[in-house]
């Protein structure tokens, strides 16, 4: 049963860090910005049921204390500077693994090593050269399932646009940490990282625990779809929780991913006499009007709103003086729980018409939905209350993760998204994530692992 709980709220004022900043900065100067900006932490005085420990173990992650007013806000940045998960969170900036073109085999091994010397059993996955996945064990008594962690180490490229911060330096100002992926989702693969390993001598009886650390979600969940299915035959899981950037707050789905590769061809001519050729890019063009117009009819879900679709790119011709006879665009759909991808598929190709020759899928993964209603959900949702001062919403997310193939991979199995990334900071430049997130989530995740070695431990 949940109990009423009396909440102290300290508002914490992170003091930016004066000196020649601009010194690690990738290009130019980075706007200060309000300097009381900060994090807003919550302490909670539980009753007699479990919230007692989790929200003081929460207190004791930045090593919070109730000190004089002049004192607090530099007492508070040296702590969550100090924390472990935020510096870990930091050590993962700094090696870049940027996809594509890049690799998260430098990443998978420092994680892998630090795993490894807590005791877990590791194992590494490479779907292509240098694209490493890693995974790590730890208990697993017979007849029962593991709780499973999940994410990934890839993050998107920097993009075209100057950075005010070094974009691998993981630096901290006014309470937020910046960093290329520092949010989607580094954060929270150090967080539950952390929560592991702090916990790692008490988990050889009990259920066990899980945790994937994937490559190339980005272009596709490429290293979870091989990974999903070879771990799935060697470890029963029970429930898997995917720390994607959510702001601490529990989500119980996301959309799909359909990405679509349409070609219109045509016939080629010199550029001053069109007449005698067949310009696909015409076609293209008059095929992505009718697409800013497309309907999928399709009822929308009460969480994740509806299908959606948006054309990303446009590649035709190779000079300027020919007309050009092929042309690719490339179009993401997003998709709710219920649609049929191969039937999405057939209404582009018939409403398109002679526009599109051929339209062939390049990524292809089906939406997440867990019933809210499920145990799990309900215990995940009983155990985060303390730490939001709220109980949370059934809510979900517009993007996929690696939940798409882990959880079918899994049997199915009850999911959680959870992260202390900001969600509106994922892919932006100048990515952020607020500092004090990241050591309420490794309590989270702590209580997550604790409740569930407590509940298998039941006759």
């Amino acid at each position: 049963m949940e109990r009423s709980a009396n909440l102290c709220r300290i508002r914490l004022r992170f003091q930016s860090r004066p000196g020649d900043v601009g010194a690690r900065r990738r290009r130019g100067d980075r706007p200060r910005g309000d300097p009381c900006v900060g994090a807003t932490w919550y302490l909670r005085a539980r009753g007699r049921d479990g919230g007692t420990d989790h929200a003081r173990r929460a207190a004791d992650a930045t090593r919070v204390r109730t000190i004089s007013t002049d004192t607090v806000g530099a007492r508070a940045a040296m702590s969550v500077e100090a924390d472990p998960a935020v510096a870990l969170t930091r050590e993962l900036v700094a090696i870049r693994s940027i996809n594509p073109g890049g690799s998260e085999a430098e990443c998978a091994h420092h994680l892998g090593d630090l795993l490894a010397r807590a005791g877990f059993e590791i194992g590494y996955h490479d779907f292509a050269p240098g694209r490493t996945s890693v995974h790590a064990a730890r208990g697993g008594r017979a007849g029962t399932r593991r709780l499973c962690f999940a994410g990934h180490i890839d993050t998107v490229p920097l993009g075209d646009a100057d950075w005010s911060v070094d974009p691998f330096a993981g630096e901290l100002h006014d309470g937020k940490l910046y960093g290329r992926g520092v949010s989607d989702m580094k954060a929270g693969i150090a967080a539950f990282v952390t929560a592991a390993v702090a916990l790692a001598d008490r988990l050889d009886d009990g259920p066990g625990l899980l945790l994937i650390m994937a490559a190339g979600e980005e272009t596709g969940c490429e290293g979870s779809r091989p990974l999903g299915g070879e771990l799935a035959a060697r470890f029963p899981v029970g429930a898997m929780v995917v720390a994607e950037p959510t702001y601490n707050l529990p989500k119980v789905g996301h959309r799909g991913a359909f990405w679509l590769r349409m070609v219109s061809t045509g016939k080629t001519a010199h550029g001053s006499m069109p007449e005698l050729g067949v310009n696909a890019l015409y076609k293209a063009s008059r095929a992505i009007a009718k697409l800013e117009d497309f309907d999928f009819n399709v009822a929308r879900h009460p969480h994740l709103g509806g299908n959606s679709l948006s054309v990303g790119n446009l590649h035709a011709g190779r000079n300027v003086n020919s007309v050009p006879d092929r042309a690719v665009m490339e179009v993401d759909v997003r998709t709710v729980p219920g649609v049929d991808h191969v039937r999405v598929r057939e209404g582009f190709a018939q409403y398109l018409g002679e526009d599109v020759q051929s339209i062939e899928p390049f990524v292809d993964l089906d939406s997440v939905w867990t019933d809210p209603d499920d145990p799990f959900v309900q215990r995940v949702f009983d155990l985060t209350t303390p730490f939001l001062g709220h109980r949370p919403e059934v809510a979900a997310l517009p993007f996929f993760t690696d939940a798409a193939v882990l959880k079918p991979a899994f049997g199915e199995v009850p999911t959680v998204i959870l992260g202390p990334g900001d969600t509106h900071m994922a892919h932006q430049t100048d990515e952020f994530c607020v500092a004090d997130r990241i050591p309420v989530a490794v309590a989270m995740y702590r209580a997550l692992i604790e409740d569930w070695y407590r509940v298998a431990a039941r006759p």
